[in-house]
């Protein structure tokens, strides 16, 4: 058996305020498997969205480990944990993020291009003619529409080949046709790439697409689920 590609091992996140310590999330421990397909569902405020940014180092638990392609995370600093991530690690997110500055040849080059690559610009123009947008090029995000944005986010998510795919509520800005259509293409590229997803949604039926589904309530990991 492979070693896991994300492993969380009793991870609680604590903060404290005026009124005192808030528990955030409750000794949650889980493996992934390289290739698995995993959905985070709870309602919201469950901590479902800290777990998702624990396991990418963008946030620290107050207790446990995560490893992430066999780096142990929280003994390393925020450079490293940076490396990483660029290393091995795609995101999508429900506001796309991308650079407002920067057509969409430009958003999706720009990860390739912070690694180095001579070859960003073929490489990017290959995906996005993948997803779709092969004629919208020179075009900048705020003459998108939600769906061709986020098929630019997802393009700039797999163009660097990742070993893990981050998507927090990836069709949460968008309509019910338009969210299937990236859905149905995440999950195309996630097959394609042997990338493992790991995605939060509020949406059951996106949930079971994924090959587990971690339900996450008031912080504990209280159910889990596998096809």
């Amino acid at each position: 058996m492979s070693e896991p590609i994300i492993a969380v091992e009793r991870v609680t996140k604590q903060v404290r305020d005026s009124t005192g310590t808030l528990t955030i999330l409750h000794d949650i421990s889980f493996d992934l498997a390289p290739r698995q397909s995993a959905a985070i569902v709870g309602a919201s405020g469950s901590g479902k969205s800290t777990l998702l940014a624990i396991i990418a180092g963008l946030d620290t638990p107050t207790t446990g480990t995560v490893k992430l392609a066999g780096v142990d995370l929280f003994t390393i600093d925020e450079d490293a944990r940076a490396a990483v991530r660029a290393a091995k690690v795609g995101f999508v997110f429900q506001s796309f993020q991308l650079l407002g500055n920067l057509n969409a040849l430009e958003n999706v080059m720009l990860p390739l291009e912070l690694q180095g690559r001579s070859d960003a610009r073929s490489l990017a123009t290959e995906m996005l003619q993948r997803v779709g947008l092969g004629e919208r090029l020179r075009h900048y995000p705020k003459v998108l529409s939600g769906g061709e944005q986020q098929r630019v986010a997802l393009a700039r998510a797999f163009v660097v080949q990742p070993a893990v795919l981050l998507a927090d509520e990836p069709t949460g800005s968008l309509d019910f046709a338009t969210g299937e259509t990236v859905m149905k293409l995440m999950f195309d590229l996630n097959r394609e790439s042997g990338t493992t997803l790991v995605l939060v949604t509020h949406d059951r039926a996106i949930a079971a697409r994924c090959d587990r589904q971690l339900r996450i309530e008031a912080g504990r990991l209280h159910s889990e689920s596998e096809k």
